[in-house]
């Protein structure tokens, strides 16, 4: 809508998106869950985000990461994200909301929605968040099925598909490097090994899988937490950090809440606050206002 800034659709995300990770050692995209949040993201100097299905679906309907939101309702979440911001997003596709032409059909209206990529994974539903015991693999051929689909239905070659492999504490380790080879061969462009356990696997599966590699730095999971830098010395293409920003701002509201039922006024809680002006800045609200008043100023002249 505004030249630069907030826009329906930008024109090369996706290409944006595989030159980043060709040329930020490692890219870090910080996880977002809606406009705001992918705002302060890049107002922070984030080069592209993470959209994180969990940070959807417990954000905007208040469910567990268990696949309870249609493709549709996900999407148009996507919409409204990737719209907000310049830079480029990779989005959590969960399992791909069905198989065959209904994972097509994903591909596309998650393409149409503005992100720059995708994630699928390999668990069967109702899946599970990738740092939970109990998940359901489909098979190596379905899997690697529903990578070919995705690559097919993208109709921009350079939109981003990557596999998430969640075998390694289902199947084991080697299951997890066999499917991911695998799907490099299927055409996807970048690998997610989920729940490692240790800085040890993250590096033998960078030497066992020859392509570009996706690290998932969640807290409170399986995985130890191990710096970005750490990630460009084992050769990892990106790190991304799903609910980070999610989990701090839940923490903020349910201690800020907590602290206005107590108090009565929300008089000390102002310190901790984004202020007006700063809400306003960061929403470019006075470029609104500028466009919609030339907007009003043209449309009355003849």
């Amino acid at each position: 809508m505004l030249g630069d800034g907030r826009v329906t659709a930008f024109p090369g995300k996706a290409a944006r998106l595989r030159q980043l990770l060709r040329d930020e050692h490692p890219l870090v995209l910080p996880g977002v869950f809606n406009g705001i949040s992918a705002l302060a993201a890049q107002a922070a100097g984030a080069t592209a985000v993470y959209i994180s299905g969990a940070g959807i679906i417990n954000g905007t309907a208040g469910y567990p990461d268990i696949g309870l939101l249609s493709m549709a309702e996900v999407a148009q979440q996507l919409r409204y994200i990737a719209g907000a911001v310049a830079i480029p997003a990779l989005a959590d596709a969960d399992t791909g909301f069905g198989e065959g032409l209904a994972l097509e059909r994903t591909v596309e209206e998650f393409e149409r929605a503005g992100v720059a990529g995708i994630h699928l994974e390999v668990q069967r539903m109702p899946k599970k968040c990738g740092h939970l015991d109990g998940k359901q693999l489909v098979t190596r051929q379905e899997f690697v099925q529903r990578i070919r689909a995705a690559v097919r239905a993208r109709s921009d070659p350079s939109f981003v598909i990557c596999a998430r492999t969640d075998a390694r504490g289902v199947t084991g380790f080697a299951d997890a490097v066999d499917r991911a080879r695998a799907c490099l061969e299927a055409g996807a462009d970048l690998i997610f090994p989920e729940a490692l356990a240790t800085e040890e696997e993250f590096a033998a599966f960078a030497r066992a899988v020859p392509g570009p590699l996706l690290a998932n730095m969640t807290e409170f999971g399986k995985t130890p937490l191990i710096d970005a830098d750490r990630f460009a010395e084992l050769g990892y293409a990106a790190v991304i950090f799903p609910m980070t920003g999610f989990r701090l701002a839940l923490r903020a509201l349910q201690d800020g809440y907590a602290a206005l039922l107590a108090a009565g006024t929300q008089r000390d809680l102002l310190p901790r606050m984004e202020t007006r002006a700063q809400l306003y800045d960061l929403l470019r609200y006075p470029e609104y206002e500028r466009l919609d008043a030339t907007l009003a100023t043209n449309g009355g002249t003849t």
